[in-house]
């Protein structure tokens, strides 16, 4: 506890436009939009799982013009599941073994996401997104997880055409994924 406290003294704080970029991010992951049309199950590891999917697509948007930022969500992001599992009452011991687990599953679906995208075809997309978004769901539909694919490489395209000053201004307004 100690050393955490010490260590937080000189770690440089993020900007207060990183703060509102992700509580921005975690408010479009939330949209009622994914666990209804798209069947994302409305559960913890449903939200987790549309939580990391967006922080993939803004990092990946990001990673070359402004790796401070994706850095800075990346941390907001841990600090936000870190907060979110003592609330839960987990104790000490148990927060850091359910954040290095959590991180873990975080870096596995970055790197399976990061393909996904590379690839023209849909297939390696719908398998990272059948084995994360839909990973606890006993039978799928296709044509959600058509829908879920479809809406990640319009998610990208837009991204990848907004300016990153305006990505990270804290002010970025995400599209409303119905109207995508």
């Amino acid at each position: 506890m100690f050393i955490s406290a010490f260590q937080s003294v000189f770690r440089k704080r993020p900007p207060q436009q990183v703060r509102e970029a992700y509580i921005a991010l975690v408010a479009q992951a939330r949209n009622p939009y994914f666990f209804t049309t798209l069947g994302v199950p409305d559960t913890l590891d449903g939200r987790f799982e549309t939580i990391v999917l967006h922080l993939f697509l803004l990092q990946h948007r990001l990673r070359e013009t402004d790796a401070d930022f994706a850095r800075y969500l990346s941390e907001a992001f841990f600090e936000e599941m870190d907060a979110s599992i003592r609330e839960l009452g987990i104790g000490d011991s148990g927060v850091l073994h359910r954040v290095k687990r959590m991180g873990k599953a975080y870096h596995g679906r970055l790197q399976s996401y990061a393909d996904g995208i590379a690839h023209a075809d849909n297939e390696a997309l719908k398998a990272a997104l059948a084995r994360n978004l839909y990973g606890t769901v006993a039978e799928g539909s296709t044509a959600q997880l058509e829908a879920a694919a479809s809406y990640v490489r319009r998610l990208h395209v837009i991204l990848t055409a907004t300016d990153s000053s305006e990505l990270t201004s804290g002010n970025y307004t995400w599209p409303a994924p119905e109207a995508m």
